[in-house]
């Protein structure tokens, strides 16, 4: 069944407007706050159905409030992050005339404190995901730059070593230290293995259900 007329006419308006350079960066912004809602939520909704089934009690309804939430949280926020950086980055090169780097780190440091400034689990996650991969890409940047000398063998064994001796010590002697999931993950797999009754509960369940 073809479109009517004037759909098919408001369709055409709309992709002319679309291919105009002249109005790029303002379109950019937009679809950067697209694009920062959909990836946010494709992040955040499997991640937060396994571990509210896997970890969180309470009715299903309460589970699935729980996931809608934190699935809106992390897709709003992102969205608006995407949002701000681009549009202080169109605004800082069109009001010097010129792209420059430090453009790029004042737009997402303003944003970063504007949108992630909160302290809750979310913020939290995204953070420290960050961290983990700035502090990995400014050790590769400091060796491509000559700052740090290129080690002549595979230092990466040795991170992974002293990564897991640190966190299984912060849990069994620091535990309030790290964050709530990952305490959650760690007990399931070092405590909860401890404990069993019969075979229900040491292949089946990890748990077995309450005797009435």
């Amino acid at each position: 069944m073809a479109a009517p007329p004037q759909l098919r006419a408001l369709l055409l308006a709309v992709n002319a407007l679309l291919r105009k350079r002249r109005y790029h960066a303002a379109l950019a912004v937009l679809k950067g706050f697209r694009n920062g809602a959909v990836y946010g939520a494709k992040i955040r909704a499997p991640h937060s159905l396994v571990m509210t089934f896997l970890f969180r009690s309470g009715s299903l309804r309460e589970k699935l409030q729980a996931i809608l939430q934190a699935t809106y949280t992390h897709s709003s926020n992102l969205a608006c992050f995407v949002f701000t950086y681009k549009g202080l980055c169109a605004l800082q090169s069109y009001a010097q005339g010129e792209t420059y780097q430090v453009h790029s780190f004042l737009a997402a440091f303003f944003g970063g404190w504007l949108i992630f400034r909160e302290n809750n689990s979310i913020n939290s996650q995204i953070s420290m995901y960050l961290l983990s991969r700035v502090l990995f890409a400014l050790c590769r940047l400091g060796v491509e730059k000559g700052y740090i000398p290129k080690p002549k063998w595979d230092p990466f064994p040795w991170f992974s070593a002293l990564v897991w001796g640190l966190v299984l010590w912060l849990f069994e002697y620091h535990r309030p230290t790290l964050q709530p999931s990952l305490q959650s993950s760690m007990t399931y797999l070092y405590e909860d293995s401890n404990v069993w009754h019969d075979i229900s509960d040491f292949l089946i369940y990890n748990k077995s259900s309450p005797s009435k």
